[in-house]
């Protein structure tokens, strides 16, 4: 018997086309893309030495994400085929969501940096953009990478992936989104709903 794909299986098979399917054209300049990370990694270092709550944190966290990333290429990557069929209303009500649900996200992420700090290393082109590589230095742990991929095919240089120890943002969100969607069958209303209180 033929195996038939499964949702999630054919939005991963797309995901991993996608990986190396550019996003936008970029006439951006290394330079360009160094001055927007160093922005955001001496913000998100004046976060971590602040010494606010958790909650206040997050917020600082939640608005250099906002300030510096491309929140709707990533929203719509993320949703993947389904952003295509969305309404324009559906669509931009699942940005603003997602938009607040990734800001805590990596916000909570970013916030066990405290006690250290993130540092440029050095950029390099991609396809889609430059990567620009940071390393996150913690007392008693060994540091790790960080990098940023930035694109000013959005018309501003912003960043539009993240990954953190190997770990690719945009594919990780596109299958957990998918997933999530999977289990509301496909109502993007209650997606969205949900969203706004992760």
């Amino acid at each position: 018997m033929a195996h038939t794909l499964s949702r999630r299986e054919m939005m991963m098979i797309a995901a991993a086309a996608a990986a190396v399917t550019p996003i936008g054209a970029s006439a951006q300049s290394a330079a360009q893309a160094r001055t927007l990370v160093d922005s955001v990694v001496a913000s998100i270092n004046a976060v971590i030495a602040s010494g606010k709550s958790e909650a206040g944190m997050i917020a600082d966290f939640e608005s250099i994400f906002d300030r510096y990333s491309d929140v709707a290429t990533i929203a719509r990557y993320a949703l993947g085929t389904d952003a295509r069929s969305a309404s324009r209303a559906d669509l931009d009500a699942f940005t603003v969501a997602f938009r607040g649900y990734i800001s805590r996200k990596y916000g909570r992420r970013f916030r066990e940096f405290i006690g250290g700090r993130v540092e440029v290393r050095g950029e390099r082109a991609i396809p889609r953009g430059i990567q620009v590589e940071t390393m996150v230095v913690l007392r008693g742990q060994a540091p790790f990478r960080v990098d940023f991929h930035v694109s000013d095919a959005s018309g501003k240089t912003l960043f539009f992936n993240i990954i953190i120890e190997g770990i690719d943002m945009l594919l990780s969100e596109r299958t957990e989104i998918g997933a999530m969607l999977d289990a509301r069958r496909g109502n993007l209303a209650q997606l969205i709903a949900d969203l706004r209180t992760l």
